[in-house]
């Protein structure tokens, strides 16, 4: 029994569980376990030298990594592109937000707003400062803790408007979706997976991401709200 040890951030963990098991049947020698985190958490303790075979995180972080030589020069292996979701507290009045003045005006109408510690919540912010909101608005942001989802947030009536990638979002008890970003300011994320520098069985690491990219996986990957890379 090959035993392959891997790190991701809360993005992805649901689709990797799904992933891993999917890969099982194919492949019924090779034990994947996957531990998700906090994205940012996830990049530091691969960088602090834990052990790892492989880390799947967003294709940015990857990419510091690499330069960094903690996960192997040429193994980035890009797997889903995700997008940004709003939700509202179930039950709650769901406000407009199919162009980007609507957009704006939900958020500038809404008393507490939501975000994650992640790259999402990182291109939200910029968005923020892109509409010249950021003051008025700053002393009604909640950023959820590393971990934490934002719909969680939502559901126990922390705040009113919640951002997290749709992936995070579904299948959270007492919210509602209200949908993607309008086109012109969409938040897409691509996630990548590569063979850690401590991996012990790169071949073997390379087989799985490389099944993880296949089409194979599009079915299951639309399911958790992504699209193939």
């Amino acid at each position: 029994m090959t035993t392959l040890r891997l790190i991701s951030s809360m993005a992805t963990k649901p689709l990797l569980a799904d992933l891993a098991a999917l890969y099982k049947a194919q492949a019924p020698d090779v034990q994947v376990l996957v531990e998700s985190g906090g994205g940012v958490d996830a990049a530091k303790r691969v960088q602090a030298g834990e052990a790892f075979d492989g880390v799947v995180l967003a294709s940015d972080a990857i990419d510091k990594l690499i330069a960094s030589d903690h996960v192997q020069a040429g193994s980035r292996t890009d797997l889903v592109r995700s997008g940004v979701a709003v939700a509202v507290p179930a039950g709650q009045p769901v406000p407009d937000i199919s162009t980007e003045a609507a957009l704006k005006a939900a958020v500038l109408a809404a008393p507490t707003l939501g975000y994650s510690t992640g790259p999402s919540g990182v291109q939200l912010a910029k968005q923020f400062e892109r509409w010249g909101i950021t003051e008025q608005i700053k002393d009604r942001l909640v950023q959820a803790k590393p971990g934490v989802p934002v719909g969680s947030l939502l559901a126990q009536g922390e705040v009113a408007l919640g951002f997290q990638q749709l992936s995070e979002m579904l299948g959270v008890q007492g919210i509602t979706i209200v949908g993607g970003l309008p086109p012109a300011v969409e938040i897409i994320t691509t996630f990548s997976g590569s063979v850690a520098a401590s991996c012990g069985q790169p071949d073997a690491m390379r087989a799985l991401l490389a099944f993880w990219q296949s089409s194979a996986c599009d079915a299951l990957k639309r399911q958790h709200g992504m699209a193939p890379a």
